[in-house]
């Protein structure tokens, strides 16, 4: 038998609907077209054509034809701060936690604590970048006493990393482990990076450091 032209649509946008794996919502119009009758049993129709006397109502759902799959919005991926994205926010935080990657140290609170608070020994907050060298580290910065200078300060982390790991076992020890600020911050007091030794600790602070952005050119941007 020949279907209505709407109930064969009706079917057709059903069926694609079952293999695209998308639910079809009918719009407020096709609802009001809808005629839902009770449903047929098998026996009502092996023996009863639809149409005939007593047969049940037949059933037909119009669809607009303009609905299409749903869009998926995917949450997008998450990773670590790079480069770029510590460079951009700019900060000594920032520049703490861009050695710690350098070195392939964990970014623990207790190794950015050390980190900040070595840089406040060496440089005060306000302007901790100075001559972009926040450690007034000598390798690399063409200053042996630790008054030379960096091109920017992306280089001068990269450098401050690389010093560590080849003449401060200690420190690099204590950064690896990412536990204890106080106990990098004793093997720092105890090598030859700075003559005064930080007094033993008698010249270091515990305090929260200040969080200072430092200028864009600074980072080279």
């Amino acid at each position: 038998m020949q279907l209505p032209l709407h109930h064969r649509l009706g079917v057709s946008f059903a069926v694609i609907a079952l293999v695209c794996g998308f639910s079809i919502v009918p719009t407020d119009a096709a609802l009001a077209a809808t005629v839902i009758g009770p449903a047929a049993t098998d026996s009502d129709a092996t023996t009863l054509a639809p149409g005939a006397p007593g047969a049940p109502p037949v059933q037909h759902l119009l669809v607009d034809a303009t609905i299409g799959a749903p869009v998926v919005n995917r949450d997008t991926l998450g990773a670590t701060d790079s480069i770029q994205s510590l460079s951009r926010i700019g900060t000594n935080e920032s520049w703490a936690e861009l050695v710690l990657m350098f070195g392939g140290w964990p970014t623990t609170k207790p190794n950015v604590d050390f980190m900040l608070r070595w840089m406040r020994q060496e440089n005060g907050p306000p302007d901790w970048w100075n001559r972009n060298n926040p450690l007034n580290n000598g390798y690399g910065s063409g200053g042996g006493a630790g008054f030379g200078s960096y091109p920017d300060l992306v280089t001068a982390a990269k450098y401050c990393a690389e010093n560590l790991q080849r003449g401060y076992p200690a420190v690099v020890a204590g950064l690896t482990a990412g536990t204890s600020a106080d106990v990098t911050a004793a093997a720092i007091w105890a090598s030859p990076w700075a003559s005064s030794h930080y007094g033993y600790g008698s010249h270091w602070s515990t305090s929260p450091v200040q969080i200072v952005t430092a200028p864009a050119s600074a980072w080279g941007n």
